[in-house]
């Protein structure tokens, strides 16, 4: 035990030269002894903190034997020294980085590149198939997204304002990518042929709706009708101009020429326009304005963040979705009157029954409601939660939804000695409860009516 730190301090200090009396008297020779005291103390504890202890003594020599008799072994090569309190592997944040913008950078091409997996949030959900597309087969994720607006709807605002419900829309639709200067374009040629009529409808378009008012300008739905005119003459031109073939003998007025060569028949002249700018006029040519499109646009420039956008998706609504509504005929109405009565012939025959002993007719009170897809009933907010389903699943549902807001309807008809006064406007829509009521009521349409519900706007 002579390594021990207690006995080597007192050793120490026994090893120093002894002061006298006078030494110990005086204050300059105390002040010396306690220096020297501290001094003797600190070397004292010094050594016994890097002194190794006995059982730090022992290993090291154990360590000896053991490697004096394994000479052939490799010899074990102890692990540096660390300041580190504790040992770990090193992480990221230890690395050494050589270039720090050039590994960012591709950290963030590889986030970016990098699938998201689905969320279980349907409003994340929606927004992830926005803005990455499809992640698999492109018809089961359109049958999710149309599940999903169906049984969760799009998230919005009190003022029915969303983000990605003109997107939504446009996906549903299957509208093309057009740019912006392609709109532009149509807006500078000025006028269309149906300018007029355009402008002695619009000022009055959803003229008491002041969400409408306070988001969409006249100006706007102005250029927006007049660019879809232009778009609409510019194709009716170009079916008139395309070359049509038919018989030689037929041509000719000759019966004895029946198998003769067809020849090619060219379109004479320029289409020409009716004093209506194209707006009312009869036959199954397709128009291109007809009264009611105005009202049929205001969701979409409501809805879009751009008008460019609700071109696009208003454009091939007319073309694709409701042709037969935007004739100068207007023959797809017509037709969606009829199937009205039908319908609700089929879902609710007392009521049916009662209103066509009123002498109540869908041609009387359904005429805005066919045309304009219920955007004439407010309010506004409720109206793109049903275009949303309606998108999703096919416009020619509009038919049930109006029998839909008949049946919610039901009771007070029944009970009112002149349907006629409650008819002439509809009360204020209710799109989930519409929406519940229609798919209630498909199950019972027949499948030869269901048919003509789908073709009837074509």
């Amino acid at each position: 035990m002579t390594n021990s730190p207690i006995k080597q301090t007192p050793h120490l200090a026994s090893s120093a030269a002894a002061p006298t009396d006078q030494q110990l008297r005086s204050p300059k020779s105390s002040r010396g002894l306690r220096k020297l005291q501290s001094a003797h103390q600190l070397s004292a504890n010094y050594a016994a903190l890097y002194t190794p202890s006995l059982i730090s003594q022992q290993r090291q020599q154990q360590q000896r034997n053991t490697s004096s008799s394994h000479i052939n072994q490799a010899p074990q090569i102890p692990p540096l020294p660390t300041f580190s309190s504790h040992h770990r592997t090193r992480s990221n944040s230890d690395a050494i980085i050589s270039n720090p913008v050039t590994n960012t950078t591709a950290t963030k091409k590889a986030a970016a590149s990098k699938k998201v997996p689905p969320s279980h949030n349907p409003r994340e959900e929606l927004e992830g198939l926005v803005r990455q597309g499809p992640q698999g087969d492109v018809p089961s994720e359109l049958s999710r997204l149309r599940h999903l607006v169906l049984c969760e709807g799009l998230y919005a605002d009190s003022d029915g304002m969303s983000q990605i419900r003109i997107y939504i829309w446009l996906i549903l639709l299957n509208a093309p990518a057009i740019g912006t200067d392609s709109y532009l374009e149509l807006i500078r040629r000025g006028a269309s042929p149906a300018y007029s009529k355009i402008r002695n409808d619009t000022f009055r378009t959803l003229a008491t709706n002041p969400l409408f008012k306070r988001r969409v300008s006249e100006a706007s739905l102005i250029r927006l009708l007049n660019a879809v005119a232009w778009k609409l003459h510019d194709a009716k031109i170009e079916k008139l101009a395309e070359p049509t073939m038919v018989n030689a003998a037929n041509e000719r007025g000759s019966p004895e020429l029946q198998h003769a060569s067809p020849v090619v028949k060219h379109a004479q002249g320029p289409p020409t326009t009716t004093a209506t700018d194209g707006s009312e006029a009869g036959g199954t040519e397709p128009g291109i304005y007809v009264q009611g499109m105005n009202v049929l646009c205001a969701p979409f420039l409501y809805a879009a963040r751009s008008e460019a956008e609700a071109f696009v998706a208003f454009h091939v609504f007319v073309t694709k979705e409701c042709p037969g509504y935007v004739r100068g005929a207007m023959d797809g109405v017509h037709k969606g009157l009829a199937l009205v009565d039908k319908c609700l012939a089929i879902v609710d025959p007392k009521l049916s029954s009662y209103l066509q002993s009123k002498h109540m007719k869908a041609e009387l009170y359904a005429f805005a409601s066919v045309l304009t897809m219920c955007a004439c009933t407010p309010p506004l907010p409720e109206v793109l939660q049903l275009w949303d389903f309606l998108f999703a699943y096919g416009s020619h549902l509009n038919v049930l939804c109006i029998c839909a807001q008949l049946v919610i309807m039901r009771e007070t008809l029944l009970t009112s000695p002149s349907p006629t006064k409650l008819l002439r406007s509809f009360p204020p829509l209710q799109a989930r409860l519409i929406i519940e009521i229609t798919v209630s009521n498909l199950r019972k349409i027949p499948a030869d009516i269901y048919e003509e519900l789908v073709h009837h706007a074509e």
